[in-house]
């Protein structure tokens, strides 16, 4: 009786001690406020109704959707709440959300705010959780502590968010949501994880999501004792602690829900008002878990030894070790390690008949997993003496980065020679197959080169400005412009890509890298380089796109001028629509072209400093700004210069030229 009064009493200081960080946990960590609109009409009282109706449509799960307007003028709310608080403590939760988001993101068409227990969206966009905004709303927050046993913990916490994941995303139409603490071998650690979707997705939206999230967390937080990520649909949390409560929302009906296996350190059971029952209840547990961790240790090491060996879930994310990548200090990530017997049998032996392509540092191959999803794969050519360091830093790179219009990158293999690197497959390839073809230039029509335009603009516009980093590609062309089934664009091969810091301008390199005909004066002639480079290839893209015509290929018919030369000129002279492509001329706005050709006249002036920016450059495309400043001549064409074989036009090799001077290495 003398232990069980000792249990008792130390239960009822647990569960005190729970309470007050419970309390102390519900703070607001991050707003993210996107677009304007009037303070006046019909989109702000919408906006108002939702907000302030969203807590009466809790669906007993802390899911709450509001929907309010019709067209243009249609704004949409959904808030989730973590699923281990009672609802009283959800609602006001979601309730002080919507009031913060009023005060903080006055006007704003989209915003997102995210507190301990719950987060809150609303936008006008009528899929509001399934589609990615231009600007960067995913956050990670890092404990500032980090961990000495790191290395230890590592293997447990993938083997434990892999868990998390998958019973989450197999959740029912009610709730999408796993937490679980696991101990750690030898030294008895414990690592704690929860996570959690919007019952609205599917299971594989969830699960990519999931995907996205604990990424991400894992890439910010390495080496800390506790980290989170809040993403549109999802978060994910872990911490060397135990820090989620009982699940007090009610058990899913078995219609609406499918089960999910039992949480490995907590009790589920359906929420018991009244302060008394609910400490016995607690000490019952605490008790029961005590038993089970005495069993949990026991076994673990079998069941981590399973999950390892495990090669169903071709993505599963593991640590890449550093010594890999030749020792690297600063740039330790996380990604998905695809087993090379995996990408083997998708790309039926790295066939003949699954080549799509190669590029300047191998061959890519079409692939097709287990689960049916399409993969490209970029096998580093191993006669490459540049390739292994561009591998490295496109996996650094793009792991790092997310936007709509930036190629999505699933994993990577490193198995003995090989270096591979898996993307989301695009089924209409890249740019160049569709524009410079004369039967599938015919499909290119205003509406779709447009949203091309518009869309490269905006992931350039990302990458230089809205990334977590600055970010310069080095060699925007056509071929490293893939397509989507919706003919979307997407930026691919940041191989050649270099990081800015914050303040930097312009770097200089001795080893110029890039592609004829998209390189900027000042980087092929001197090896320097900024946003403003790439400013430069975006503009004789966009000349391209109108025009119809390689830049470079141009050049060789004509041998007189340059694509650059010749739109000039004919602008000059005012005869601006003999640069549009016959198959648009008919259907095109004139006016709307001929503003287009200025601009990109303004991108590839001689002097980076009159170039504009890429936050000009969208301002300017979506017609913002009634005058444009007169270009100056854009360059002469540095092609005597450049030492290569004549190649034909199908080409699209990348040609390493080096400057006579000798600058600093970037």
């Amino acid at each position: 009786m003398d232990n069980f009064k000792l249990c008792f009493l130390f239960s009822l200081f647990i569960v005190t001690h729970l309470v007050s960080v419970t309390i102390a946990e519900t703070d607001f960590w991050y707003q993210y406020c996107y677009g304007t609109y009037t303070a006046s009409g019909s989109f702000q009282r919408n906006v108002d109704d939702v907000l302030y109706s969203i807590t009466k449509t809790n669906n007993g799960y802390g899911f709450f959707n509001q929907t309010a307007g019709e067209g243009l003028d249609k704004v949409n709310a959904v808030a989730l709440c973590r699923a281990d608080i009672d609802q009283s403590d959800c609602e006001r939760c979601v309730d002080d959300a919507t009031r913060k988001l009023q005060e903080n993101c006055i006007y704003q068409k989209e915003a997102m705010g995210c507190y301990d227990y719950c987060q809150l969206v609303y936008s006008n966009s009528s899929l509001l959780y399934t589609t990615v905004m231009d600007k960067d709303d995913t956050k990670c927050f890092n404990n500032p502590n980090f961990t000495s046993n790191w290395t230890i913990l590592k293997p447990s916490m993938v083997n434990l968010f892999y868990q998390l994941r998958t019973e989450a995303s197999k959740g029912g139409i009610l709730r999408k949501y796993a937490a679980r603490s696991m101990s750690v071998i030898p030294d008895s650690s414990t690592i704690s994880g929860l996570v959690q979707c919007t019952p609205d997705l599917s299971e594989s939206q969830c699960n990519q999501c999931l995907v996205d999230a604990i990424n991400l967390l894992q890439v910010c937080s390495f080496g800390r004792i506790g980290s989170r990520v809040y993403k549109r649909g999802c978060n994910a949390r872990y911490e060397l602690y135990r820090f989620f409560n009982e699940t007090w929302f009610p058990t899913h009906p078995p219609s609406l829900q499918s089960p999910q296996s039992g949480f490995i350190t907590e009790t589920k059971g359906t929420y018991i008002k009244g302060q008394f029952i609910g400490i016995l209840f607690t000490a019952g547990a605490l008790i029961a878990i005590s038993g089970f961790f005495i069993w949990h240790r026991h076994h673990f090491k079998l069941k981590h030894k399973d999950y390892k060996d495990h090669e169903s879930d071709v993505t599963s994310s593991i640590y890449v070790d550093k010594s890999k990548f030749d020792g690297d200090n600063d740039d330790t990530f996380e990604m998905h390690h695809f087993h090379l017997s995996t990408i083997q049998d998708a790309t039926n032996g790295f066939s003949l008949e699954n080549k799509l392509g190669e590029g300047g540092f191998g061959p890519v191959y079409l692939g097709k997993l287990d689960d049916g999803r399409e993969i490209a794969v970029k096998r580093l050519s191993k006669n490459s003496s540049q390739g292994l360091e561009e591998f490295k830093t496109e996996v650094r790179l793009i792991i790092k980065l997310q936007h709509k219009n930036l190629v999505k990158l699933l994993g990577c293999c490193i198995k003995g020679d090989e270096r591979l690197l898996v993307y989301e497959y695009m089924v209409n390839t890249s740019l160049d197959s569709f524009l410079f073809d004369p039967a599938k230039a015919k499909e290119l029509n205003w509406i779709k080169r447009e949203k091309i335009i518009c869309g490269v603009a905006k992931g350039l516009r990302y990458l230089h400005e809205d990334s977590r980093l600055k970010i310069i590609h080095r060699d925007l062309k056509t071929s490293n412009i893939l397509l989507d089934d919706a003919m979307d664009p997407k930026i691919s091969d940041f191989g050649t890509a270099r990081i800015f810091g914050t303040n930097q301008i312009e770097a200089k390199t001795n080893i110029v890298v890039g592609t004829y005909g998209y390189m900027a004066p000042e980087y092929a002639m001197e090896g320097l380089f900024s946003t403003k480079s790439d400013v430069y290839s975006f503009g004789v893209l966009l000349l391209e796109i109108i025009h119809g015509r390689r830049n470079n290929g141009f050049y060789f018919q004509e041998h007189d001028e340059t694509l650059l030369s010749y739109a000039w000129r004919t602008w000059k002279e005012g005869r601006g629509e003999d640069l549009i492509d016959k198959i648009l001329i008919k259907n095109c706005p004139l006016n709307k072209t001929l503003r287009w050709i200025h601009i990109a006249l303004l991108c590839v002036q001689e002097d980076p400093k009159d170039r504009p920016n890429m936050s000009s450059v969208v301002f300017m495309l979506e017609g913002q700004g009634s005058t444009l400043p007169e270009p100056s001549e854009p360059p002469l064409s540095f092609t005597k210069i450049v030492t290569f074989d004549e190649v034909p036009a199908t080409d699209f090799r990348t040609l390493t030229i080096s400057s006579s001077s000798q600058p600093l290495e970037a």
